[in-house]
Order: C-alpha cells, then structure tokens, then sequence
C-alpha cells in the first residue's frame, strides 16, 4: 500500500468558530468537549479502503433534515492525490443518508486554506420512509477514500485555493 496522506485536527480556533455557527445550541464547555473527543479517521480492518470519520456530538436528523458537521479533521496529501468522502454505508442503506454534494472531493490543496482544510460535510437525512437518524458521538458517519487522479497533458492550471466550497471558480 502507498503512504500518500495523513490527517491532523484543526486548531482548536478554527474547530470552535466552526463547529458555534452551526451548533449554536451548544455551550464553550460542550465545543471544548467536542473538540478534545475528536479522533482522527482510522480503517477498521486491513482491508478497508475507508477511514471512518467520527461524529464530534450526538446528532439527531429527522426525515427531510439536514445538518453541517464541522469533523475537526484536515488532511495533507502528497500531489496527484485526492479524499473523496462519501456516507459509511449501513448509515446510507439504512437511513438514505446523504452527503448534499453526493461525493466530497478534497482537493490536495486544501490543506493550505485559510480555513485549514477544515473538512465539512453537509448530510441529510433523505428518508422516503419516515426513519430518524441518530449517531451517538464517536461513531463513524462518513468515510474517506485516497484515490489518484491524472490531468490533461495540455493542463495549464496556475490558480491559488483559499477556502472551500466555490473558491476555485472565483
């Protein structure tokens, strides 16, 4: 197996001014608690191709809702490489858990952002059949793959990530 890659918590700044905006129900204290729980992604046996990736508090999703899990987790990646993030699958089979951009891409350069690499994920509970999603704290919810990807031989990219979402068409 190729070694292209490791994961490292946020900054706790970072983690707390992303993880209040969108759990603003939650104290210092329980961010703070979030934060110190998080562990970074592992695979469960040696034959997995995902790292599982936990989820930093209890969330609840009813039929039709969605939430943004702040995860606490960046990732450096040698170049050529990119982490693709997709729900783990009982949770999908299951649920219709849904990550709202189907496919998380995390570019390489990511990990240089002004945001840290801080790596999101927006879910939604898609359920056609009135299923309530709960996921205790430190249970995986999404899944990270390594995989290569190549270019054109006539690429002539020369741009400069900084953020997340969108910030590559601006």
């Amino acid at each position: 197996m190729l070694r292209v890659a490791r994961f490292d918590k946020v900054s706790k700044e970072r983690f707390f001014e992303d993880f209040s905006k969108n759990f603003p129900a939650l104290s210092q204290e329980e961010i703070e608690a979030a934060y110190n729980g998080i562990q970074l992604p592992k695979r469960a046996t040696t034959g997995s191709a995902g790292y599982d990736f936990q989820a930093p508090v209890d969330i609840t999703l009813k039929p039709g809702e969605t939430v943004m899990i702040p995860t606490g987790i960046r990732s450096q990646m040698e170049d050529g490489w990119v982490l693709c993030i997709y729900p783990r699958s009982g949770l999908g089979f299951k649920f219709r858990l849904q990550l709202n951009n189907t496919v998380g891409i995390i570019d390489s350069d990511y990990f240089f952002s002004d945001n840290e690499g801080h790596i999101m994920c927006r879910m939604t509970n898609d359920s056609n059949e009135e299923k309530t999603v709960d996921i205790k704290a430190g249970t995986g919810f999404v899944q990270g793959i390594f995989m290569p990807y190549g270019i054109t031989i006539d690429d002539s990219a020369e741009g400069v990530r900084n953020g997340g979402f969108g910030s590559t068409t601006k």
